[in-house]
């Protein structure tokens, strides 16, 4: 069980490593500069937004180790006390830790914004005041 937990915790350390980039619509502006220029001063806003302090968003794989193990925690504390019940103190906490771990990170994944609104805010005004029209993110 723990293995298929640490399996998981890889593949979202691995898709926290994924950013993701503001799209833009292509306007006068951005069709005159091109592409690969365009692409420049994203890169050169997101570190703008960064050096500010609006921090993109954190490490992924940190926050979900953090919930999975306060979800491991109170599972574990719940599986004995309901292991305690039935005379299994020891394997009801261990089968809770497990559901714990794995419903807060699940929790995480599907609740958990992928950006911080203050960077995206940030880099998008950046590319604004250079002439862009930033549509949303992808």
């Amino acid at each position: 069980m723990f293995k298929i937990f640490f399996a998981l915790l890889i593949v979202l350390t691995m898709e926290g490593c994924a950013s993701t980039r503001p799209v833009l619509y292509p306007n006068q502006y951005f069709n005159s500069v091109g592409s690969k220029a365009a692409e420049r001063d994203v890169e050169n806003c997101m570190e703008l937004a960064e050096t500010a302090g609006a921090d993109s968003g954190g490490s992924k794989a940190g926050r979900a180790a953090t919930n999975a193990a306060g979800g491991a925690a109170i599972g574990a504390a719940s599986g004995a006390v309901g292991g305690a019940v039935v005379g299994a103190a020891g394997s009801g906490s261990a089968i809770g830790a497990a559901s714990g771990a794995t419903a807060a990170l699940l929790h995480w994944i599907f609740s958990e914004p992928t950006r911080n609104p203050a960077f995206e805010n940030f880099v998008d005004r950046c590319l604004q005041e250079r002439g862009y029209q930033p549509v949303g993110w992808d």
